[in-house]
């Protein structure tokens, strides 16, 4: 089982990658670098390679509106090349908010347009023909009757460092995450609960591998939450730690959308908190938004991070490898995030 987690910026950009040095040192496999409408992520791809040596380099996500599928390739393989062979390209499809509000372009068909940039990706990669790619949101070189008549089929000049750079989807719902199952490389859940994520996303889970595309391997699932190792925390004192996560629970499965079109209150109720999903979208659009986070279930908080006693983690770590997860995604929040991190490679060596 490999160990990743998402860059934290809490003191800085360039105090963060130098704890990513640290983090490499103790054992961190990959680390995530989140875009959203901040700063780019691929320049910190860049600044992040030169400073590591071993840790793969992710994005956590770029959204397939912004940048053109060609452009899209041609940036993941440039990332590929400075760092080595150690990229990995993450793809979502963000939000109409986002997309619509911010770059201004119409959010239509996403899940189409993700499986259309993951085929040009892996098109533009191999380098077998120039590129001429119609499907139903992207097509290259542009149809005849639309632009200048002057567009050409091109391949890529350099020959990439890998002709397959892993590609992980960040998708949420029934029909994309089958869609993952079968096209991507890997799969990148949230607020997953081991004993119960087959109620959320079993049955396009399954649909998906069953459709597996050929040559493709085992379909990687990264999952996890807050870590927090130390044999003094007692029952009392981890519900204490776990209580920092309920803001942030409370805000998706409260405030995500509307009421009958929020996914993340659909997944607590496919969890088995039913009663827990109506209280705490009501108390949240109400304006009551820390009622709302203290009904966020207990059992929910406890099984979906990694907060304990070292015995107590070994254990959760075995019920997220039962669950199919091969890559633990962690947030360190100890007083020593580095020794936190070694600690757990070591448990994670042990199994």
């Amino acid at each position: 089982m490999k160990l990743s987690m998402m860059l934290n910026y809490a003191g800085g950009f360039h105090a963060a990658v130098d704890t990513v040095v640290e983090y490499e040192k103790a054992g961190l496999d990959t680390v995530w670098i989140a875009e959203a409408y901040s700063a780019d992520a691929i320049s910190q791809v860049g600044y992040l390679a030169a400073k590591t040596s071993k840790v793969e380099i992710g994005t956590g996500i770029l959204n397939v509106y912004s940048r053109t599928p060609a452009l899209m390739a041609m940036t993941a393989a440039g990332c590929d090349y400075v760092s080595d062979g150690r990229f990995i390209l993450g793809l979502g499809a963000s939000g109409p908010q986002v997309i619509e509000g911010f770059h201004g372009i119409p959010y239509e068909k996403p899940m189409q347009r993700t499986k259309e940039y993951i085929e040009v990706c892996r098109e533009v990669w191999r380098r077998e023909q120039p590129l001429n790619y119609q499907g139903k949101t992207v097509q290259a070189p542009l149809p005849e009757g639309q632009g200048t008549g002057l567009g050409k089929a091109l391949k890529l000049i350099n020959h990439p460092v890998r002709s397959e750079i892993p590609i992980w989807w960040a998708s949420l719902k029934d029909k994309s995450v089958e869609a993952t199952a079968e096209m991507a490389d890997g799969w990148m859940p949230v607020f997953f609960l081991p004993e119960k994520f087959e109620n959320v996303w079993g049955k396009s889970l399954k649909a998906g591998i069953a459709k597996r595309q050929s040559g493709l391997k085992q379909l990687d699932i990264s999952a996890g939450g807050m870590l927090h190792i130390d044999e003094s925390l007692t029952p009392t004192k981890q519900h204490e730690v776990l209580d920092f996560a309920r803001p942030s629970y409370a805000l998706y499965v409260g405030g995500m959308g509307a009421r009958g079109k929020n996914f993340y209150n659909d997944m607590c109720r496919d969890y088995g908190y039913e009663k827990e999903a109506v209280e705490i979208q009501d108390l949240y659009l109400d304006g009551k938004k820390k009622e709302a986070a203290a009904a966020i279930p207990a059992e929910w908080l406890e099984l979906s991070n990694l907060v304990g006693p070292r015995s107590y983690i070994k254990e959760r770590i075995g019920a997220f490898k039962e669950a199919g997860v091969t890559v633990l995604q962690v947030n360190p929040v100890g007083p020593d995030p580095v020794r936190e991190i070694e600690t757990l490679r070591s448990i994670l060596d042990e199994s």
